[in-house]
């Protein structure tokens, strides 16, 4: 570390990893992880490194939308795919660290517990979910980005960039990028976001970023949006769509349709929603808000109207301006005939609508 840490929170973090030189954590991102996850991840590890500490970067489900596949590529990130019907195996990891999520959409969360390995660390910037019990932790719900939070640690020292690494320029890249996609464009960022984005900017490669950020839409994203636009109900200023049954691998394409809804004047919050269907068969309802409102609270409004499991945890949560939810659909999930597979959806389709509506006051007609 170039200097001392002044910041309390960050000194503490470098204490704690101080005293775990030689172990091997396993940093843990959501099943389908974002930019913002993905760079958070990458900026755990450099940190860890500098302690002694090695770790794997663990995510359970796909990788498809096609910024998130050309940052990986382009940037050379080494990501690790980890079949949530294979346990992990005891002493494989000393200690877990999420980043960007808080163990409620991460299918590995219980195999990790099934395997004893302790929660060391949350990082992020969604509401508190109430499902881990970390040593360290820092949620700033506030923070338009979990990446600027990241970038803070390194601001104070507790990693310097250096122009000369190329390793170095790669991790300002994608923090770079994380910031900038959970913002909207920094439309929504923080102080911090900005403070962060500027720390960043000499370290950038501008030409990589660029590349990362206009990737072209598959057919198969314009087609669900092309659905979405079809399906949406608009109530109260309110979009709701849903897009039916979808394979895992197209499962970012539901966000993307919400963020295209969003644009659609007189409305200010979009939800869509679909049925991913896992390659084991396996039936999740996947769902994402989107807001323009600032009065409305994407955290607040999923976990009321959608409640909580039968294990306690909430279906839903969120940020500011964003929130996703996941169902799973259990016994009723499965191959069935096409007669049966639509009077599925639309049981689902018109229970979440009527969910919706409930919570906004109005009577579905």
């Amino acid at each position: 570390m170039a200097h001392e840490i002044k910041d309390k929170l960050v000194s503490g973090l470098a204490e704690l990893l101080r005293e775990r030189e030689g172990e091997r954590h396993a940093i843990v991102l959501q099943d389908f992880p974002d930019p913002d996850a993905i760079s958070c991840a990458m900026a755990y590890r450099a940190i860890a490194e500098l302690f002694g500490i090695e770790s794997d970067i663990l995510y359970g489900g796909r990788i498809s939308h096609q910024e998130n596949i050309a940052l990986i590529h382009l940037l050379g990130i080494d990501l690790l795919w980890w079949d949530h019907d294979k346990p992990i195996p005891r002493g494989r990891y000393h200690s877990a660290v999420f980043v960007d999520n808080q163990g409620t959409t991460s299918t590995l969360t219980e195999l990790l517990e099934i395997a004893e390995v302790p929660v060391l660390a949350v990082i992020d910037h969604h509401a508190d979910q109430e499902r881990l019990e970390p040593l360290f932790i820092d949620i700033r719900p506030t923070v338009g980005s979990c990446a600027a939070i990241l970038t803070h640690y390194l601001s104070e020292g507790i990693l310097s960039l250096k122009m000369a690494k190329p390793e170095h320029r790669k991790l300002a890249t994608a923090l770079m990028h994380g910031i900038v996609s959970d913002t909207g464009s920094m439309i929504h960022a923080t102080a911090l976001d900005f403070a962060s984005a500027a720390y960043l900017q000499p370290f950038v490669y501008p030409d990589i970023l660029i590349e990362i950020m206009h990737q072209q839409r598959s057919h198969k994203v314009m087609e669900v949006i092309r659905v979405a636009l079809a399906n949406r109900v608009i109530r109260e200023n309110f979009c709701f769509s849903g897009v039916g049954y979808l394979r895992s691998d197209e499962r970012d394409a539901i966000p993307q349709a919400a963020d295209f809804l969003l644009t659609e004047e007189t409305v200010h919050t979009v939800v869509v929603y679909g049925i991913v269907i896992n390659a084991d068969g396996d039936e999740v309802i996947h769902g994402s808000l989107r807001t323009t409102k600032n009065t409305l609270s994407p955290d607040v409004f999923l976990k009321e109207a959608l409640g909580r499991s039968e294990e306690g945890g909430y279906y839903g949560g969120g940020k500011t301006m964003a929130g996703g939810f996941e169902i799973k659909l259990g016994f009723l999930s499965g191959h069935d005939d096409a007669d049966l597979a639509h009077i599925k959806w639309e049981t689902f389709d018109r229970k979440i609508r009527k969910k919706f509506f409930s919570k906004i006051g109005i009577e579905e007609s």
